[in-house]
Order: structure tokens, then C-alpha cells, then sequence
């Protein structure tokens, strides 16, 4: 086809499809979806860039059909994107990278490093946030625990998993807690624990940031287990009905934790 669309100024079509075995219907039929290509290619293209080129071919679609009413194929949408080389501009990479940066710079190294044995009162804390699931409804536990007497410092449940849970949780020990010059507050790599806020007010009081390596749970041991502990002795003791039940249910466990029950 190309062959013919090269030498057709010199030799007659007729010509070129007879040596080529090719039929004339063949060629225009050939001829004419290209040219149909570039014409919807002009159009993507006004779209793509009227939006910064920031669309995906998701978005694009869209954007297409509420702008002209034609309904693309998602597929062929691709096929002419990446034909004539649309490609989005990756602020979102960046965004991304960016994030990766920011909370690499924020990683603290593992202090505890598996020693959970602390000789003086608010020597260490460990700290995490477990959810509370029940018939696809969820709410949110923040702990923190006191290695020394393994007593509950603070205990903050939310609807959402959010950094205001993990500051409230803090804000909540520091009320309770005067004396924490010098303690160490262990937990994950969570959002939470790498941002600025919670970095301050660590900072700002004199607490020192440890937390696990990526992805081992083993390292934050302590809280793992509270959790555990307790889920096993709320929801899985009880016939319980739905999620505020639940909550509830762990309200009275965390309030009766301190004082009555037995810890190794």
C-alpha cells in the first residue's frame, strides 16, 4: 500500500494494484481509513491539549464524548494515541516521586531494633493503628502503649484513618503523660508517622521517632499482639450485631485493659 501511495504521481493506480495482485477497492478502502485516521487523530489531539495533556485515554474518552458526542472505542482511542505519539505529561510521576522522597526523608531507623524490655516508666512507647472491621463497615483503633508497664497511654477510635487520628492519639498521651522528655515512640512507615505534623509535635516535646522496617510486623511486636488480644476477646467472643455495637464493645475492653486485667 505504501508502494502504491509512493509511485502513484508516476504510474496510474490501475497500474500499481495489477503488479501488486491487489484490487482498486482494496487501495482507496485502504487510502481512505488513513485519511479518516488523521482527521480523528486532529480532533483527539485539540481535546488532549485543551486539557493540558494531562488525560489518560480513560479521561480522553470521556472528555471526547461530552465535547463531540462521538463515541469512541477505548481501544482504538490507544491505537491512535500511541500511533501519532499523544503521551500525557507526567505530573502525577512526579507527584509520586516526590511522595517517595518526602517519606524516605521521614523514615526514622528501628531504635527498639526487638528489645521490648524497658527499665524506667516512659523509657518507650510503642504505637499503630488497627481497623475494626464488621459486615464490610470499618472504623479505625490508634494505640499507644507504654512498654514499661504495658499499660494503654492513649486509645482514639475514628471513622477514618487519617492523620488527625494518629495526632489526637499523641495529643491525648501528652495530656496524660507530663514527664516524656526523652522517650522513645516506636511505630510503622504509615503516612502518619512520616509527616511533618506529627514529626513536630514529637519534636516539639521531646520524643524520639523510631520506627520498623518496611513491611515486618515483628518489629513493632508489642502492639501487634495488644491488637490481637484484643480483637479476639471483643469480636470473636461476642454475638455482635453491628459495627457501633462493636465499638462499643471495645470501649469497655480498652477502659477495663489498665485495671483488670492480668499481663505477663
Amino acid at each position: 500500500m505504501q508502494f502504491i501511495q509512493s509511485m502513484r504521481h508516476e504510474y496510474p493506480i490501475k497500474l500499481l494494484c495489477e503488479v501488486l495482485n491487489i484490487s482498486r477497492a482494496t487501495f482507496y478502502k485502504y487510502r481512505n481509513s488513513k485519511t479518516q485516521d488523521f482527521e480523528e487523530y486532529l480532533t483527539i489531539k485539540a481535546i488532549f491539549e485543551e486539557d493540558g495533556c494531562m488525560y489518560g485515554y480513560r479521561r480522553l474518552k470521556k472528555a471526547i464524548l461530552q465535547r463531540t458526542g462521538w463515541i469512541i472505542n477505548h481501544k482504538k482511542l490507544l491505537r491512535i494515541m500511541r500511533k501519532y505519539g499523544l503521551e500525557i505529561r507526567y505530573k502525577k510521576v512526579y507527584k509520586r516521586n516526590y511522595m517517595k522522597k518526602f517519606i524516605a526523608d521521614n523514615v526514622r531507623p528501628n531504635l527498639l531494633n526487638g528489645d521490648f524490655k524497658a527499665e524506667q516508666n516512659n523509657e518507650k512507647w510503642v504505637t499503630d493503628i488497627t481497623y475494626l472491621a464488621y459486615e464490610g463497615r470499618y472504623a479505625y483503633l490508634s494505640t499507644i502503649i507504654n512498654l514499661h508497664s504495658r499499660d494503654i497511654v492513649a486509645a482514639v477510635i475514628s471513622n477514618r484513618n487519617d492523620l488527625k487520628l494518629v495526632k489526637d492519639t499523641l495529643e491525648m498521651a501528652l495530656s496524660k503523660e507530663k514527664d516524656v522528655h526523652g522517650v522513645i515512640l516506636h511505630s510503622d512507615q504509615g503516612f502518619q508517622y512520616t509527616s511533618y505534623e506529627y514529626r513536630a509535635i514529637c519534636e516539639a516535646n521531646g520524643i524520639t521517632i523510631s520506627m520498623s522496617r518496611k513491611g515486618t510486623p515483628s518489629d513493632n511486636a508489642p502492639i501487634e499482639s495488644f491488637h490481637s488480644s484484643l480483637k479476639r476477646e471483643t469480636l470473636y467472643s461476642y454475638n455482635i450485631a453491628n459495627l457501633k455495637e462493636y465499638i462499643s464493645l471495645v470501649e469497655k475492653w480498652l477502659e477495663k485493659y489498665n485495671n483488670v486485667r492480668l499481663r505477663l
